[in-house]
């Protein structure tokens, strides 16, 4: 059998762990036959979760981690003294070779920090950015960055719409896919002095498709493929459109149990709805790639169910396979 993806997951990270991790990276090893899975936290915990399961034992692995990083932890602190922590153990996995990739639904700060700290930067890659996949009329658009760098220059934001035309163009197979950077307007003129000074950097680019600005209303549209931005902006985006969707859904639900007539042409609807409704789940698309980097380090929500878990372990797969970290150096190696 050909090489597994082999993907360290941080088992005691999240609200919901360690039960969602685990049901997760199960349905993740019995969906896709390449993969194998390496469960680092607490032994003892684990392997008593594990009984509930039935799964192939080759693909799957447990590592003892007795520490865990809490939420609340000042990031900096917690790599660098919790060094039997999930996150920085599964972190030095990917650094040493042993896994392809990572993936944690705990502190955010701890796993950006570790990702530059213990997995380190491509060579070149000024910073690293979190670029989560999100739901759009046409399919799905890249938000790049959504939360690791605040106070992002203008050259980072050029090197943020390459990387991520990269991971559309051979991860979710966009060919030339359409960069947008997000602003208050389409005009040239229009933004804040970061966004004046990235526009023209982007539109010098022979490499990247650029299409100029796009407002935050005409993302869900999917007026780009890959949206650029410093992460407060990005984030704000991406917390605003997962608001909406959720408080829409749950209105709809609502609105089709007021009366006797609207049940039944709720259970008429409910076919298509559903298959709507599921394209605008963000746990369909996994976690958040933290681009890069020498390994993929990949940040799924902090609630995340254990379909958000698997989607992200699964994502890791097309990563290798497609080579994207190749390729980013490859072109930030030209630049250079």
């Amino acid at each position: 059998m050909a090489e597994y993806v082999n993907v360290a997951v941080d088992a005691m990270g999240g609200d919901n762990a360690p039960g969602a991790i685990i049901k997760g990276s199960i349905e993740a090893i019995n969906e896709d036959k390449r993969v194998k899975v390496f469960l680092v936290g607490r032994e003892p915990v684990i392997r008593e979760e594990l009984t509930k399961y039935t799964y192939n034992a080759d693909q799957l692995e447990v590592v003892h981690a007795e520490e865990v990083i809490d939420t609340a932890e000042p990031p900096v602190n917690a790599i660098r003294k919790k060094k039997e922590s999930s996150i920085v153990k599964a972190m030095y996995m990917v650094k040493g070779g042993t896994c392809d990739a990572f993936v944690s639904a705990g502190s955010t700060g701890a796993v950006l920090v570790g990702g530059q700290l213990i997995v380190g930067r491509i060579k070149g890659v000024e910073r690293p950015p979190l670029a989560p996949l999100i739901p759009t009329e046409k399919g799905v658009a890249l938000l790049v960055d959504c939360g690791a760098n605040v106070d992002a220059r203008a050259s980072h934001l050029v090197q943020f719409a390459k990387m991520g035309s990269i991971y559309m163009e051979n991860v979710i197979g966009i060919p030339n896919p359409r960069v947008g950077i997000l602003n208050i307007g389409a005009e040239e003129e229009k933004g804040n002095a970061l966004v004046k000074e990235t526009f023209p950097l982007l539109k010098e680019c022979t490499d990247i498709n650029f299409i100029g600005s796009v407002e935050a209303r005409d993302v869900p549209s999917g007026a780009a493929d890959v949206i650029v931005c410093e992460a407060f902006a990005g984030n704000v985006l991406l917390k605003t459109f997962e608001g909406v969707a959720s408080t829409l859904l749950k209105t709809v639900k609502k609105g089709m149990m007021t009366s006797l007539r609207s049940k039944i042409g709720a259970l008429l609807v409910k076919p298509a709805l559903k298959q709507t409704l599921k394209a605008f789940d963000v746990e369909e698309h996994g976690g958040a790639p933290m681009l890069g980097l020498n390994g993929l380090v990949v940040k799924s929500h902090g609630s995340s169910s254990s379909k958000e878990i698997k989607n992200s372990i699964l994502q890791c797969v097309a990563f290798k396979e497609q080579k994207i970290n190749e390729k980013i150096k490859e072109k930030i190696n030209l630049e250079g």
